[in-house]
């Protein structure tokens, strides 16, 4: 389960909980000064498998899967959707960010991280769906679990997510959970469909699944 930022004494930090330290949003940024640490979209997608594959032998010819929760989730489907399934075999997310280009969370983060305003596009799940319209869906289903009464209801917006993948032709699967918030108790009701989900799709043994938190 990977950290979601870089942390240390010489990391750029702020006072707003969703943005610096805690809150990279899986992106690697292009403008000073989070661009020298702010790097994590490498560090999952290439040091982190590196790292697996040579010490622990698994994970290779694309065996993997990835998972999140919160801006972890936004970081599990975008890297799926760019990466696509020659990467990664299967992808879920537990109340994820979906559309961050157009909530305030995540236009606060990307108008710092990032120079231009196209990157942010580019780390958007939404938007990432919505380019497929055209192409065939890279996965046979994309597993998202929400639950009703999250309190961030407003700046996840699953419902944009859903229209775009309806749009594109990818099958998503968004589980509304009745009564459920955003928290980890949420989490612990619900991780083991998927695991479950994951694991129906990697059967075989050298394989592994990240997950984003």
């Amino acid at each position: 389960m990977p950290d979601t930022s870089p942390r240390g004494p010489n990391v750029p930090d702020t006072d707003v909980y969703h943005m610096g330290t805690g809150a990279s949003f899986y992106i690697n940024a292009t403008a000073s000064p989070y661009d020298e640490h702010y790097q994590m979209y490498d560090y999952i997608t290439k040091e982190l498998p590196s790292i697996i594959e040579n010490s622990f032998n698994i994970g290779k010819n694309g065996l993997k899967s990835i998972c999140g929760h919160n801006m972890g989730g936004h970081g599990a489907l975008v890297i799926a959707l760019r990466q696509g399934n020659s990467s990664w075999k299967s992808v879920s997310a537990l109340a994820p960010i979906c559309n961050p280009t157009k909530c305030s969370f995540g236009k606060t983060a990307f108008d710092n991280y990032f120079m231009f305003p196209e990157e942010g596009k580019m780390n958007d799940a939404t938007c990432l769906l919505e380019a497929l319209v055209d192409h065939p869906a890279p996965f046979d289903d994309i597993l998202i679990d929400q639950g009703t009464v999250d309190p961030f209801l407003e700046e996840l917006k699953p419902d944009a997510i859903i229209k775009a993948a309806d749009k594109s032709g990818q099958k998503l699967t968004l589980n509304k959970r009745e009564g459920f918030d955003h928290s980890y108790f949420f989490v612990a009701n619900f991780i083991e469909d998927h695991v479950n989900f994951h694991a129906d799709r990697l059967n075989a043994k050298d394989s592994f699944s990240y997950s984003c938190w």
